[in-house]
């Protein structure tokens, strides 16, 4: 024993490495040599942030040395995959922790109020216009999807965008919507005349979904576009955290893998700031960038009028939005203003805003106004962001997004968690980093238009309270077919005019309605 610890010593030695900051870990420090400069300061890196547990097994030199240097690759793709690394990932969890621990409500000093918005008619003079401005702006714009997640939810083994949005043709979600972007490429550069705009389209996957969504996309020739326009982001997962003093959590079937799960589709922003793309954008001319989820069937109908409104309101940021009954599970869009005089408009989710309300004068909480819904629309995940503004903020954020964290707890002392946790984000939340002067607002449409996400499998669906939606296949794809029936008795009152969201879909997805709006004598307000 002597002998190796000797060794290891000496090979410290040669290295040049000074081994005394590593004397409190014996373990690690008897296995030093192994390790490679770079490792070593992730050592340090993780002795200092109070991790010594992650080497307290290791056994001498010699015994699972491959582990050992394994151990440390895993180490350095966490620390690179998150914006200022793994001692800030710690520390932020361990301040997390302690607010958790404490009770702290982050909407401590805030008064909610209803902000100013967009509120569409579909249809109508408005609509009509602002979807022409939207199209316009559509050559201009890029558009991201994020799609890490299966369908597991739904009892389905693959990933989400396979699934097929309605059974009638059988397309599944990721070509219907790379069939919308195409239409609204082919429909913007016909307003500008001579266009030979590609618009580019980017997908968030993860581990689970990176190497299905490549193959669906390659095995069907990208839906017809052109594969240098689709660009993949695949998001790494973070480290669990075991307690309340954020010790990295080891894996329970190798005790040389540190546990993750995934942080949450926030990630999406630090990912087109660290590829680079945001600036290859805007380097091409693009000024909006918009977001989206992987299951909302009818999401597209509402894309064109909504960026019209960013384009004609100046918006920095928009977030489409539905009406929403009280106390439904969606979160709410709010203005938040702090008795600070801080202000921001964000997603508020729908078990908070009810209880914020009520403390802070509101004794009826989240309560339907005389429109028979709550004056807080219902956020559905869905960004329009302004690319010149947004790639300033990212710049000095680089892309990191107020988190929180969800423990467990065993019991009402909060000393222990059921399971690990880790730390998660959210995609909406962006706005939280913005100064004041940001213009954010939101557009609100009929979720009948536009809002039918498939998200629960039908013994979760059959369990909804009456009045809600189901948000199942079956109530997405039948959602699908109301609104093309309720868009075409709309049309068919106007007076030889077509809404592009008819057309839209009549170009990309039926080829009934492509009869039907091509007939002679018919005319097309946009395209």
């Amino acid at each position: 024993m002597a002998s190796g610890v000797h060794a290891a010593a000496e090979g410290v030695a040669a290295l040049g490495i000074s081994a005394e900051w590593a004397e409190p870990c014996p373990a690690l420090r008897r296995n030093l040599h192994l390790l490679s400069h770079d490792q070593v300061e992730l050592a340090k890196m993780l002795l200092n942030e109070g991790q010594g547990h992650l080497f307290e097994h290791w056994p001498e030199p010699g015994v699972h040395d491959d582990k050992k240097k394994n151990f440390f690759d895993q180490v350095s793709r966490l620390n690179s995959s998150y914006p200022g690394g793994l001692a800030a990932y710690i520390q932020n969890a361990k301040k997390l922790l302690a607010d958790s621990k404490a009770g702290q409500n982050p909407y401590d000093g805030f008064t909610p109020s209803v902000p100013s918005g967009e509120a569409l008619t579909f249809g109508d003079e408005n609509f009509v216009s602002l979807e022409a401005a939207g199209v316009k702006e559509a050559r201009n714009a890029a558009f991201v999807l994020v799609a890490g997640g299966l369908g597991e939810r739904l009892g389905y083994k693959g990933i989400k965008v396979a699934l097929p949005r309605e059974t009638t043709t059988g397309k599944c979600f990721l070509q219907h919507y790379i069939e919308s972007i195409l239409a609204l490429q082919e429909a913007s550069c016909k307003m500008e005349g001579e266009c030979h705009t590609k618009i580019p389209f980017a997908i968030m996957t993860s581990d689970d979904t990176n190497a299905l969504t490549i193959k669906l996309l390659e095995s069907n020739s990208y839906f017809g576009m052109e594969p240098s326009q689709v660009k993949i982001l695949k998001q790494e997962k973070v480290a669990c955290l075991a307690d309340n003093d954020a010790r990295l959590a080891l894996d329970p079937n190798d005790k040389y893998k540190i546990q993750t799960k995934p942080h949450g589709h926030g990630d999406v922003h630090s990912l087109l700031y660290s590829s680079g793309l945001l600036e290859q954008w805007k380097n091409t001319g693009r000024r909006w960038v918009l977001f989206f989820q992987d299951t909302n069937g009818l999401l597209f109908n509402a894309i064109p009028s909504a960026l019209g409104v960013s384009a004609t309101k100046g918006y920095n940021v928009n977030s489409l939005a539905v009406p929403r009954k009280a106390k439904e599970a969606i979160g709410g869009i709010t203005k938040l203003t702090h008795a600070d005089g801080r202000t921001m408009v964000i997603n508020v989710e729908y078990n908070q805003l009810d209880p914020l309300l009520r403390a802070t004068g509101h004794p009826d909480g989240d309560a339907n106004c005389e429109t028979g819904y709550s004056p807080y629309p219902g956020n559905i995940n869905q960004l329009i962001l302004e690319l010149g503004p947004y790639s300033e903020e990212l710049k000095k954020t680089h892309g990191a997004i107020s988190e929180f964290v969800n423990p467990k707890y065993t019991d009402s002392t909060k000393t222990a968690f059921k399971s690990s946790t880790r730390l998660e984000c959210m995609m909406q939340d962006y706005p939280k980093t913005l100064p004041p002067t940001a213009k954010v607002g939101f557009t609100v449409m009929d979720a009948w238009l536009a809002y039918a996400p498939v998200k629960n499998n039908p013994e979760d669906a059959a369990k909804v309270p009456k009045g809600n939606p189901f948000h199942s296949a079956t109530s997405g794809e039948m959602a699908i077919y109301r609104a093309n029936s309720l868009i075409l008795r709309k049309v068919m009152t106007l007076p030889g005019t077509c809404s592009l969201s008819a057309c839209l879909r009549s170009s990309s997805t039926n080829s009934f309605f492509h009869h039907s709006f091509s007939r002679p004598g018919h005319k097309y307000l946009t395209l």
